[in-house]
């Protein structure tokens, strides 16, 4: 019997990353230019102190519409309780996380560490790819 696939065979390594100390009018630039719903936002260790979406930008841009103010630090509107899953994590286990949230994406950890992040089309597209 064939071991199911695990998401670390499907998930983009190739990430964006914010800091939380960037200014959040940069972040949303970032994100908008790379056409990309979130990013993990990591420390100076490389360590994930968060997430920052569209969402939380939305919500940016709303106080700095009240406020006519841009300056605010990403740790000011990041997601801090940090939702990822594990790089050996199976299809089926990762597909049952994303039902169970309203995430569009998950960091993954490998051994502690940020080594990936898949969102709900590279898991639709590994569990099509499978049933084949």
């Amino acid at each position: 019997m064939n071991p199911r696939p695990r998401i670390r065979n499907y998930m983009a390594t190739e990430l964006t990353l914010l800091r939380p100390e960037m200014e959040i009018l940069h972040a949303m630039e970032i994100l908008l230019e790379k056409r990309i719903s979130g990013a993990p936002v990591v420390d100076t260790e490389g360590a994930v102190v968060g997430v920052l979406s569209k969402k939380d930008c939305l919500r940016a841009a709303l106080n700095a519409a009240y406020f006519q103010e841009w300056g605010s630090p990403v740790a000011g509107f990041m997601s801090t309780k940090v939702e990822v899953l594990e790089a050996d994590m199976d299809l089926v286990a990762a597909a049952e996380r994303f039902l169970a949230s309203n995430y569009r994406r998950f960091p993954v950890l490998q051994e502690g560490r940020l080594v990936g992040q898949i969102s709900r089309a590279d898991l639709l597209r590994a569990l099509v790819e499978n049933w084949r």
